[in-house]
């Protein structure tokens, strides 16, 4: 903009403002977050929008929503934000590391075996400093693991929208169709049948979480196919989405290894329309031979555990005839690529 300085100059804390306006969708809701009162906040928004040169939220009775220029530059602000946070967390972690032991970084989407994997790795290398990383979001834990800020991560791949395996990394696929189930109110009409179609649902409204890696356009395309078009909410916090499938307001993918909330229940879907395959992602230069396999090995046996006493993901396996035990990759060392 001709003849225009900027009020501020913006660093990672102004993101920060602009992330956490975006996620509690208050001004208010983001300044107790945030440790600020709320007048403070409301002047450094309006500086940074002056900055930028445009408005980034709508305001009313509501709340705050991000404009399309704000949905534009929340885009570019939390991959900084996440990459600003790996650097600290990375540098505290080198820090914390005790001399003379060995550390283990390990990464993961959200998993029910990613608990019963990590008591596994510790129960197996005491004297190892291992940590572990979480995120909704697979293609940043690949970079991680590239960028040498993570070792080794387990992640999902939506069907259909394959990850670019970053330069440096190796990749095994533990299950190569892992079908997603469906999570309903108990009293809705469908949840009296062991298996559910897409047209018995074709009127509800859908629920995907829009920071997980291509899972809206992985429904999207789904329904496409079935020549349906339900409409689609995009709810990030996991507590509400909960309590909204549970009082009949919406249904949502789930993965088979989780029990189902309160007032829900899980069902699959016919012919398993929906589906994710499982990878372990690592980087050779940090780990290899024995001690690969034996992280291998872990998550095998955590996964199997994992499912083996869900009730839901049983009756599907005995519907199907199979067992997990086929399904998943057989168990060994990790073949060289």
């Amino acid at each position: 903009m001709p003849g225009y300085a900027p009020d501020v100059e913006l660093d990672v804390r102004h993101l920060r403002v602009l992330c956490a306006v975006a996620d509690t969708g208050s001004v208010r809701k983001a300044a107790r977050r945030l440790g600020m009162t709320q007048p403070s906040l409301t002047t450094q928004l309006h500086r940074i929008e002056r900055t930028i040169g445009g408005k980034l939220f709508t305001r009313d009775r509501t709340g705050s929503r991000p404009t399309a220029l704000g949905h534009s530059v929340l885009s570019r602000a939390r991959p900084v934000i996440g990459e600003m946070d790996a650097l600290i967390a990375a540098a505290r972690e080198e820090a914390a590391t005790r001399p003379g032991r060995r550390r283990l970084r390990i990464g993961s989407v959200g998993s029910r075996a990613v608990a019963a994997w990590l008591r596994r790795v510790h129960d197996r290398l005491p004297d190892t400093d291992t940590t572990i990383h979480i995120d909704i979001s697979a293609i940043a834990l690949l970079q991680l693991v590239a960028a040498e800020q993570l070792d080794i991560a387990f992640v999902h791949e939506s069907e259909g929208f394959p990850l670019q395996v970053p330069p440096g990394t190796e990749q095994r696929v533990l299950m190569a169709r892992e079908p997603q189930f469906v999570a309903l109110a108990e009293d809705h009409p469908a949840a009296a049948r062991p298996v559910v179609t897409l047209a018995d649902l074709a009127h509800d409204t859908w629920m995907v979480d829009p920071t997980a890696d291509h899972e809206y356009a992985a429904l999207r395309r789904v329904f496409a196919e079935a020549g349906l078009d339900p409409r689609v909410v995009q709810v990030r916090d996991n507590a509400t989405a909960a309590e909204l499938v549970a009082s009949g307001e919406a249904v949502r993918p789930f993965q088979p290894t989780s029990p189902p909330g309160p007032g829900t229940v899980l069902r699959p879907v016919d012919g398993d329309p929906f589906a994710h395959r499982l990878l372990l992602t690592w980087r050779p230069t940090a780990i290899g031979g024995p001690a690969l396999d034996g992280l291998w090995t872990d998550l095998r046996r955590a996964y199997l555990d994992l499912a083996g006493v869900n009730p839901a993901y049983r009756a599907w396996l005995r519907r199907h005839n199979r067992s997990l035990r086929t399904l998943l990759a057989p168990a060994g060392p990790v073949a060289e690529r």
